[in-house]
């Protein structure tokens, strides 16, 4: 049996998802899990930013799609290299995950437990939803005059 981290992904403190996936998932699946977890289209690019500060930019662990493509640069790591449990290795391991560099969705991931898996459940999953969550895309016609 394979070990699974659970964990408490936020965009607000009373706008969260508890999202369980395995332990050897890429943060690429992560991050796909969590994009749908809060009804987004995968869509953009993305990364993980860690290092205890409020400025993503400053941090010195980050994993980005970037580094999978010619656009990276040497700071980041694979996000499709990565294992979930490298770069979140304990209870308590956070991170800030970017989502769409333009419009800068960010959602703070917690690690909750690191557990085993159950042999019937589908990995990634969602076993919590708790407020809703906000439309990924501004309704153009909220904008007209």
């Amino acid at each position: 049996m394979s070990t699974v981290h659970p964990f408490r992904v936020s965009l607000k403190p009373r706008i969260y998802r508890a999202i369980e996936t395995r332990s050897t998932a890429s943060l690429y699946d992560l991050g796909e899990a969590i994009v749908k977890a809060f009804d987004f289209s995968f869509d953009h690019a993305f990364g993980f930013f860690g290092n205890g500060t409020d400025n993503i930019w400053r941090s010195t662990v980050r994993y980005e799609l970037f580094a999978d493509t010619d656009l990276g640069d040497d700071e980041s790591k694979s996000v499709k290299l990565t294992k979930v449990e490298q770069a979140f290795p304990t209870v308590g391991s956070k991170m800030t995950f970017l989502f769409d560099y333009g419009d800068e969705w960010h959602f703070k991931v917690e690690v909750t437990g690191i557990g085993r898996s159950e042999p019937k459940m589908r990995y990634p999953g969602v076993v919590k939803t708790v407020g809703d969550a906000p439309p990924q895309y501004d309704d153009p016609e909220d904008n007209e005059c």
